[in-house]
């Protein structure tokens, strides 16, 4: 029996100052990836597949992005048809807008939408939530409806507006959860995923569907 020589994918979480990059790349590398941390654009542009993270305010990252260049990465990247996947506020920041104390702040505009305060009686929504994924969801392959994933946000997207017009175009899976209101918890568009939750802190749930992007690359 031969051994098989193929390497693992090439996944590159993209350092720009804002994000959990190690509990990223721990988690990751648990999933099967050959991880770099790193802002470096060749290394970014040529990996398997990028991951950007976010934490903190949606007009400070997006600041720390455009200085690290992460917007002209991760838009050629998606030109190219190379997969992205953003987490937490880097999810937030593949949106048109985000407001934050009545302030405005252009994102990436990967899809419309604002990223606005999260209503609810106990914000910031810390802690575990179910998530409602659609049928045919790659991202959560193997795992039940009841499964818990670990959120830390006080803003979200609310609405989903984006349709394809046309029926040969596959329209984007968006997953929901509900914290006082209803939110976008998870978005699956050609090479463009997202994750409003931390897959990286959400356990055996968290490596499994990080294993399903992975096996994506």
């Amino acid at each position: 029996m031969e051994l098989s020589t193929a390497r693992p994918p090439r996944v590159v979480v993209f350092d720009y100052g804002f994000g959990n990059i190690r509990s990223a790349e721990r988690a990751l590398a648990r999933a099967g990836a050959e991880v770099e941390i790193t802002r470096d654009y060749e290394a970014a542009m040529n990996a398997d597949g990028l991951l950007v993270p976010g934490v903190g305010a949606f007009a400070a990252c997006m600041k720390g992005l455009t200085a690290a260049r992460g917007d002209w990465i991760i838009d050629r990247r998606l030109s190219g048809g190379r997969p992205v996947l953003g987490i937490c506020v880097g999810m937030q920041i593949l949106f048109s807008r985000g407001v934050e104390h009545g302030e405005e702040c252009a994102g990436l505009d990967e899809w419309p939408g604002t990223v606005g305060p999260l209503k609810a009686e106990v914000v910031p929504h810390m802690g575990w939530n179910t998530v409602e994924a659609p049928a045919g969801s790659r991202l959560f392959a193997g795992l039940d409806p009841g499964t818990r994933y670990y959120f830390v946000h006080s803003y979200a997207v609310h609405d989903w507006t984006l349709e394809t017009g046309n029926p040969a175009i596959r329209a984007p899976l968006v997953s929901w959860a509900t914290h006082g209101e209803r939110f976008v918890a998870a978005v699956e568009n050609g090479a463009l995923w997202a994750t409003q939750f931390h897959p990286e802190k959400s356990g055996d749930a968290g490596a499994q569907l990080l294993t399903n992007w992975i096996e994506t690359l």
